[in-house]
């Protein structure tokens, strides 16, 4: 499971690969890699809080897209950030896929955590999810 930043693909917004041997690996990566453009370093965020969240949608592209929408609803709404991820994704269901997240953090703290950037939305622009021979990728731009 990794992630890097990737420069000069959007002038004004921060984009990112990130991969891992699973579905759940990739988007735990996606979801650092949010959290990381966010905030300086992801060891200021520790883990308080908990929440458990549910999302269905129709494919895997969808699914990364509305579990890194909702993460960043959850820190402009309810001013959380999250540094632990524990995901499962569920396949074959009658409306496609489901994705059954913990997510462990705390209440964003202007004095305690150095902010970099603030996400706005996760754009579609080159937006893709793909599994590979080793694993799975994907290219996430994020609106800032």
């Amino acid at each position: 499971m990794s992630y890097r930043f990737v420069e000069d693909v959007a002038i004004a917004d921060v984009a990112f690969v990130a991969s891992g041997k699973t579905e759940e690996e990739l988007f735990e990566a996606a979801a650092l890699a949010l959290t990381n453009s966010m905030v300086k370093s992801l060891d200021s965020v520790e883990t308080k809080i908990t929440k458990k969240i549910k999302i269905n949608s129709k494919n895997e592209e969808q699914l990364l897209h509305d579990f890194l929408q909702e993460l960043i609803f959850l820190k402009d709404a309810k001013l959380l950030l999250f540094s632990k991820y524990k995901i499962k994704i569920t396949h074959g269901k009658s409306d496609g896929f489901e994705l059954s997240a913990s997510l462990a953090g705390e209440k964003l703290d202007m004095k305690k955590h150095e902010l970099l950037v603030d996400v706005k939305a996760v754009s579609w622009h080159r937006f893709k999810v793909e599994k590979t021979p080793d694993g799975w990728n994907g290219f996430v731009i994020l609106d800032v």
